[in-house]
């Protein structure tokens, strides 16, 4: 070969040489991006409460590429600084305490129940039926005060606000039992159940307690709503 064509292998060959080099230092910081949202998400995982009926989905937000991560040589230390809710966004503090990194990742967090909601679009004064509810996943972070797993639960309660199709039924938007109702009151009290009859002198939804009337003794006392058109007296 002549010299001429030694210079051109060799510059062929420092040339791959500089190629294969540069790809693997701007893949090494990539990888190590996707193994710092890769280590917020697992975090997020195990520190949620999970319930058995539910979705959850946990998605770390895309890191900046300009970031040059050092690959790590030991575990990525994850930890949720603060006094942050676990519902919502959460910020997860990723780390290499040998290469002296830390980064900050905003990651996603959909927790989806069982609720029941509206069907249609439902007016106050409405008596539910089961025609007017169904049961879908909702995403607990619009939830607030007392949700409903199963229809039957609140079936024949009066609607007392507006409530729009696609919403999630709520405790403060219906009233199991209405002022001026009539209701069944059941007491108990050493293996004695006594049912009786009587009238409801407020509002109220499950697990509140309301003042009724005994309809034949005329006797108020206070209850705890335990159904549609019921209220348990503990004596």
């Amino acid at each position: 070969m002549t010299q001429r064509t030694h210079l051109t292998l060799l510059t062929i060959f420092f040339g791959l040489l500089v190629f294969f080099f540069s790809t693997f230092v701007s893949a090494a910081p990539q990888n190590t991006l996707n193994m710092v949202q890769h280590t917020a998400e697992e975090y997020v995982k195990t520190i949620v409460d999970f319930p058995p009926k539910g979705q959850l989905t946990v998605k770390a937000a895309n890191l900046d590429s300009r970031l040059k991560l050092t690959i790590c040589p030991e575990h990525l230390e994850s930890s949720v600084p603060g006094k942050q809710s676990l519902t919502g966004n959460v910020t997860v503090l990723v780390s290499c305490r040998s290469e002296s990194w830390q980064v900050y990742v905003p990651v996603r967090i959909q927790l989806l129940l069982p609720r029941v909601v509206a069907t249609k679009p439902l007016a106050r004064g409405v008596v539910l039926s089961a025609s007017d509810l169904a049961v879908q996943m909702v995403e607990t972070r619009f939830q607030r005060g007392v949700v409903f797993e199963h229809p039957q639960q609140i079936i024949g309660s009066k609607v007392k606000r507006n409530v729009n199709m696609g919403d999630a039924i709520q405790g403060s938007d219906i009233c199991l039992v209405c002022r001026n109702d009539s209701v069944l009151i059941k007491a108990g009290r050493s293996g004695l159940n006594i049912v009786t009859k009587g009238t409801a002198l407020s509002d109220g939804s499950l697990g509140e307690q309301i003042r009724v009337q005994n309809t034949k003794s005329k006797r108020v006392v206070d209850g705890t709503i335990t159904g549609v058109g019921e209220v348990t007296v503990n004596f």
